[in-house]
């Protein structure tokens, strides 16, 4: 009689009786969708810090040029320590997905040390440029070269803040969905900068030293 009467009040008898599973949708799903309009407005900041680049590269003031200040041997190694580093997250993703949770953990570390040897060699070319004389304040090339490299070396510093994060997380609670979904958005983001550096290696290096 309670299930007719509710099936008459327009609620289905399986949600009267408790069943609230489909109520409310993934949660994690929401999140994910969140986090890739974030990735857009991100990919819009350093489209305009691009665009800055493009505009003031050939500004140089008297100063030096990129063919004068980039080692691209150096800047090879910067470039296959990151790419590496993505290869590894993909790793500690399929541990995750599996519930290996010493795995995740292995892998996270080793991402970690690659995304630290990049940070250390980025902030090493930083400072033999400023050493030399060739800070930012020298031209315009240069204040927007340190704008658009610097600026990605901080998302990748943020994006092991937030891994260390994510160890503790995983090495408390192990794997439950929330954290997968974490670990998720991270790789969404580590790959994302690694897009990033490509076009930097591309734009700014390779085409710097011709």
């Amino acid at each position: 009689m309670n299930t007719m009467n509710t099936a008459i009040a327009g609620v289905p008898p399986h949600m009267a009786q408790g069943d609230h599973g489909d109520e409310h949708p993934d949660s994690s799903n929401i999140t994910t969708f969140g986090f890739w309009i974030y990735l857009m407005t991100d990919c819009l900041l350093f489209a305009s810090v691009f665009a800055t680049y493009a505009v003031l590269f050939m500004n140089t003031a008297g100063g030096p040029s990129g063919p004068d200040i980039f080692e691209l041997p150096y800047v090879a190694v910067e470039t296959a320590t990151l790419l590496v580093s993505s290869i590894t997250y993909g790793f500690a993703m399929i541990a995750a997905h599996q519930q290996k949770r010493s795995q995740v953990l292995g892998w996270l570390m080793v991402t970690f040390a690659l995304g630290a040897i990049f940070i250390a060699m980025e902030v090493n070319e930083f400072h033999h440029l400023i050493s030399e004389g060739y800070g930012p304040s020298r031209s315009a090339f240069l204040s927007s070269f340190f704008a658009l490299v610097g600026m990605r070396g901080l998302h990748v510093t943020a994006g092991l803040v937030w891994m260390v994060v994510l160890l503790l997380e995983v090495t408390k609670k192990g794997l439950p969905k929330r954290t997968v979904t974490r670990l998720s958005c991270l790789s969404l983001f580590w790959h994302f900068l690694d897009v990033v550096w490509v076009c930097v290696f591309s734009v700014v290096y390779l085409l710097g030293v011709l």
